[in-house]
């Protein structure tokens, strides 16, 4: 008998529950608007910690209701603030809540409500927001964190509005005052040249912020004002040899990364330092011998400690946690300090263990962490020295390769940049490299959707290409095929299209490969230098195929599908008489390939081009004001006349 009591008490409570719970939702449809405030202060008291209750509320249709509610000029400040606060009560519930609340459209209502002159209603709006933002299910593309909403901002008075409050009492409005600023500046040239000009209490803002950065100034209040004018300066409002940024920013970013300073404090202060560094030489070498920055980063992988030395489990926790935040931060900053300066490179590889660290950073099980020891080494691996020696001793290429084979986007741009580095000639890492499979792995990123996954691809297949042997060149054709060639020739692009022209440029190059190439593409070579020349390309593309031209009519049979081809004869005549000396020199290069009178079949030729006008042109271009272009003509009638 018990048996068969379960179901219909368990129904009962159900539609208790239920019951209940549409008697909130009706409330909110009352036609009088005192009895509704009423219904949403229950109902705010009804849901505080009862997952089960908001559920219910938001089957039954409650949360379109309170967001008609909360945008309506007729209700009054109090209704929408409470409103706001139930709101944000069925937030705080599960993931699945969150996704409902979204999925009603609520982030704009409470964006329009952040527009209210009432202070409870906008914190109410800001609470909520606060708590559909730290959920992992909320898109963070839905706030505007880039231009457009700086823009916004800017636009609407923010600068002049917040400036003021740099000066208020309180430490809290100064620091959040001091924050926004910040966020405004990033990466805006607009806000940032604005904002050095901008005067409070007579003291302009950049005067203000070295103030705010020096020693004796809370840690927070020192990184946000580093911060403030790092971005002004990356921004091109502040000058990188201006002394507020060389004599103050720079050293109290270093001073940041110091053992004396909390994780956190390290991990921000080392990345804005390398953001602040990346693109300037001469603050990298500054920064280099300050504080013993090199050696003081080394310590940033020593996190976490000996676990059997921790007996505080909260410590053991902190340290666990910031410890691939730590790397990470410690690697962006090496790949900054090494971006351009050969000696500083050589001090962060001879720091201890450093190459160890990074080899090992590239299997880490964090994407931020793998991708920052990429960047660094791709910095490190723009050293001819170091290519040969520490990348050799490390056998770097092994992990990298490993890397290259399953990775999100961002890392494969990186990591095929610095694949594109240990292939250059010169590299003891490129023979292990191509026959570990490289040619197919770069072929196969040539067809990447993403145009910078393309042109390392590309560019990687060239740098291959350069000086190699028959077979090599024949791997990357065959693995490539000609249809992908013709797809990169035309690609939107244009580094991809001047990477892929490079490339052929490198195969055609040596007579026999020359011949040899030609004998089996040469057909769909031709073709593809015809459309480039005809089409609507810039001088740099065009002068690169004149190039490749130049370098068939320098093979042995491979200069008669020139020969044979009227229009592409017309072509090289056309660009000897360019406007612009660079194409005019590229096509003479064609020509004296064509008839040097050292090679078979040369009088015939000659005479052809003589026929052609060829000879009138070089006659006119022995008479050119530029020299090299003068004495090229020149050299080429000698061969007519010897």
């Amino acid at each position: 008998m018990a048996c068969l009591l379960e179901t219909p008490i368990r129904m009962s409570v159900l539609s208790e529950v239920t019951a209940s719970s549409r008697h909130y939702v009706d409330r909110l449809f009352d036609p009088d608007p005192q009895k509704v405030l009423q219904g949403v202060i229950d109902m705010k008291n009804a849901v505080i910690g009862n997952n089960k209750q908001k559920a219910n509320l938001i089957v039954l249709g409650a949360v379109p209701r309170l967001l008609y509610l909360l945008q309506q000029e007729t209700s009054s400040t109090e209704l929408k603030t409470e409103c706001a606060v139930v709101l944000g009560s069925l937030a705080m519930g599960t993931e699945n809540n969150v996704k409902s609340l979204l999925d009603c459209h609520i982030i704009p209502a409470l964006l329009q409500g952040l527009l209210s002159p009432d202070l409870k209603f906008i914190e109410a709006c800001l609470r909520c927001l606060r708590t559909i933002f730290t959920s992992p299910v909320t898109p963070e593309e839905l706030l505007y964190t880039g231009p457009d909403h700086q823009t916004i901002l800017f636009n609407h008075g923010a600068v002049q509005n917040i400036a003021h409050l740099l000066t208020s009492l309180s430490y809290k409005v100064r620091m959040q005052a001091l924050k926004c600023f910040s966020v405004l500046a990033f990466e805006n040239p607009q806000v940032s040249m604005t904002l050095v000009n901008v005067l409070v209490d007579g003291e302009l803002l950049p005067q203000i912020f070295v103030k705010m950065l020096q020693r004796d100034k809370p840690i927070e209040m020192q990184l946000t004002s580093a911060k403030c004018l790092t971005y002004m300066c990356r921004a091109g409002a502040i000058r990188t040899d201006d002394s507020c940024i060389v004599l103050k920013t720079l050293p109290c970013l270093v001073r940041m990364c110091s053992k004396e300073r909390l994780l956190e404090e390290r991990v921000e202060g080392a990345e804005t330092l390398a953001y602040l560094i990346e693109p300037d030489v001469e603050l990298q070498r500054i920064a280099s011998i300050t504080d013993h920055l090199i050696a003081m980063l080394a310590d940033y992988f020593k996190y976490p400690s000996s676990v059997s030395a921790i007996t505080d489990i909260k410590r053991l926790d902190h340290d666990l946690k910031h410890a691939h935040e730590l790397r990470q931060a410690a690697f962006k900053l090496y790949a900054s300090l090494g971006a351009n300066d050969e000696d500083i490179r050589k001090k962060i590889i001879e720091t201890e263990n450093m190459m160890d660290r990074i080899v090992t950073g590239l299997s880490e099980s964090s994407v931020k962490v793998r991708l920052a020891a990429v960047r660094c080494l791709h910095s490190l691996s723009r050293s001819v020295q170091q290519l040969r020696t520490s990348f050799q001793d490390h056998a770097v290429w092994k992990p990298l390769m490993k890397v290259l084979q399953n990775a999100p986007d961002e890392i494969l741009v990186v990591a095929s940049s610095m694949l594109c580095n240990l292939l250059l000639e010169f590299s003891p890492s490129k023979e292990p490299i191509l026959e570990s499979g490289a040619v197919e792995l770069l072929c196969g990123l040539t067809q990447s959707e993403n145009p910078a996954l393309r042109v390392n691809g590309i560019w990687a297949l060239m740098n291959m290409a350069f000086q190699a042997e028959q077979k090599i060149k024949a791997d990357i054709l065959r693995s490539l095929s000609t249809e992908q060639l013709f797809r990169l020739l035309s690609d939107s692009d244009l580094n991809v299209l001047m990477k892929t022209l490079g490339l052929l440029r490198n195969l055609l190059s040596t007579r026999p490969h020359i011949d040899k190439i030609m004998s089996t593409h040469g057909k769909q070579i031709m073709q593809a230098v015809t459309l480039i020349l005809e089409g609507e390309h810039n001088i740099e593309v065009k002068e690169q195929t004149l190039c490749i031209l130049a370098n068939i009519a320098d093979g042995t049979t491979a200069k008669e599908l020139i020969m044979t081809n009227d229009d592409i004869l017309q072509k090289i005549k056309y660009y000897m008489g360019h406007s612009h000396v660079k194409l005019q020199l590229a096509a003479m290069f064609c020509i004296s390939n064509l008839i040097w009178n050292e090679e078979e079949g040369s009088q015939e030729r000659q005479d052809k081009l003589r026929d052609m006008g060829i000879v009138d042109i070089l006659h006119k271009l022995s008479q050119s004001p530029d020299s090299n272009l003068c004495d090229k003509a020149k050299t080429a009638l000698q061969q007519y006349l010897a």
